[in-house]
């Protein structure tokens, strides 16, 4: 039934894009999944391929987005991320910052398969520094897991704070080496004597001591481990009042989000920052395309 109804959007003078969002933003992922294999085996055709077609601009950006598996979806924007024109080292930062080992792992085999190349062969050849390092690190998904050491944290906090003090090349290494290598709740453990130690919080200390994106990704390693709705949350806001409506980086987050942790990161929006995303995305977007991301975030009409 689906498939039918998204067949007859297509035909006419004009796509019937009330049909797409209707059906397309209320299914899940494997659901969508299962549409489009049944459009292929009753129509002939590919799904992907007729919304590109057919739709155009961010409203065809979301549309096509949800059809991708998330792993696809993650694969397909970070490889646009580093081969579109200029890197886009935001969409890097919020990927390989947030997603666990397991998740990496598959993103690399997906990513090799998908594009006969690899992840952090081209990590290093778009990127450079020790924000290239550091990305690397990440890519390898080899963090420690469930392990906590209370001296190991000291030693650690210890690194940290002289890297904040000394900013040399070495003890840039040692920080995102700590940043990326250790253990969530390693990490917790460490911050703790890092405040004890140097009176502030790990994150101001960062921003004060660095800059650009090699700060940018060490502060979202540290925001995710906290908590990644908080993250996100917050990379939307940006994206929203402080980057004129960044639709590449709302599209990316929602999308990818859909089915993770969506409703959280409209929680912590509205806690945080006094107005709910509806409210912003309904003021910023228009159209179809403000319509598919209304209805991506599944209500929240009572937080106008």
């Amino acid at each position: 039934m689906d498939a039918e109804m998204l067949y007859g959007a297509f035909q006419g003078m004009g796509c019937d894009k009330d049909v797409l969002i209707d059906i397309l933003t209320q299914r899940s992922n494997a659901q969508r999944l299962m549409i489009a294999e049944a459009y292929r085996e009753v129509y002939g055709r590919d799904l992907i391929a007729d919304l590109k077609e057919n739709l155009s601009d961010h409203f065809k950006q979301v549309m096509v987005g949800l059809m991708y598996p998330p792993v696809l979806y993650d694969v397909h924007e970070l490889w646009h991320a580093m081969k579109a024109a200029g890197t886009d080292e935001n969409c890097l930062i919020d990927i390989l910052a947030s997603r666990t080992n397991e998740e990496i792992y598959r993103i690399k085999e997906a990513y090799s398969l998908e594009y006969n190349s690899d992840l952090q062969q081209d990590l290093y050849s778009e990127t450079s520094g020790h924000f290239r390092d550091t990305l690397i690190n990440l890519a390898q998904g080899v963090r420690a897991q469930g392990y906590a050491d209370p001296v190991m944290a000291a030693q650690d906090a210890m690194v940290l704070w002289e890297a904040c003090q000394q900013k040399t090349g070495g003890h840039k290494n040692m920080l995102q080496m700590i940043l990326c290598n250790k253990s969530y709740q390693q990490l917790w453990m460490v911050f703790q004597e890092f405040q004890s130690i140097s009176g502030q919080d790990i994150v101001c200390a960062i921003r004060s001591c660095y800059d650009g994106y090699f700060q940018e990704l060490c502060v979202a390693i540290i925001l995710c481990l906290r908590d990644r709705s908080s993250y996100f949350a917050y990379r939307l806001y940006n994206a929203i009042h402080e980057l004129g409506f960044h639709n590449k980086t709302v599209i990316r987050i929602l999308v990818s989000r859909s089915e993770v942790d969506l409703m959280n990161i409209r929680r912590r929006y509205k806690e945080r920052y006094g107005k709910s995303l509806f409210h912003d995305i309904k003021h910023y977007a228009s159209g179809h395309y403000e319509r598919a991301l209304i209805a991506l975030l599944a209500g929240d009409v009572e937080d106008y």
